[in-house]
Order: C-alpha cells, then sequence, then structure tokens
C-alpha cells in the first residue's frame, strides 16, 4: 500500500465539500489509488507523469489528478480535486507555479 500525501490545494478542496455522500465517492476512490495508484489514467503531453481518476456523482464528472514516487518509499501526491469544468487549465496552473519555486 502506498502512503498519500496531499497538495495545498487538493487539502483546501477536501475541507470545503460539504456533500457527504460525495466525500464518501472520494473516500473510496482515494482507498483505491492508494492500494495500486496505476489504476488511475496515465496523462500525456504537458500533463506527462500525472495520474487522473475519474469519480462520477449526481451526473457530474469529478476527477483526482495525482502523481506517484516510488525512490523513497511509495508514496501518492494528489495534486487536485474537483470538477472537469476547469480542472485542467487549474492543474496546468498549479504544476507551472510549482515549478517556478
Amino acid at each position: 500500500m502506498y502512503e498519500m500525501l496531499f497538495s495545498p490545494a487538493a487539502e483546501r478542496y477536501f475541507k470545503k465539500l460539504k456533500d457527504k455522500q460525495l466525500l464518501t465517492k472520494f473516500k473510496g476512490a482515494l482507498l483505491l489509488i492508494k492500494e495500486n495508484p496505476y489504476i488511475g489514467q496515465a496523462k500525456r503531453g504537458d500533463l506527462s507523469g500525472i495520474y487522473g481518476y475519474d469519480v462520477y456523482y449526481d451526473k457530474t464528472n469529478y476527477e483526482i489528478a495525482y502523481s506517484i514516487f516510488e525512490i523513497d518509499g511509495k508514496k501518492v501526491v494528489v495534486l487536485l480535486a474537483g470538477t472537469r469544468q476547469n480542472f485542467y487549465e487549474e492543474l496546468k496552473r498549479l504544476i507551472k507555479t510549482d515549478t517556478k519555486r
């Protein structure tokens, strides 16, 4: 099983969630990712190295974006979570600001 870490953006998103059923769906998805992170879809292009996992709830598609690290132990870093609307633009912005630090 992989250790799971969260970016500040992902932590903020999960703390803001008020819908208990949606939160339960996300927790189930995170547990599956923790057991086998390669279950998600590998992204290509400028998002290479990032995996995405879809969560469907109440006719809405949500996404979890994460990276896998296996150098110093097995770790999964959840970068971002949210609805598909503007998700990838926000993810690219997040990655761009992280690489500038």
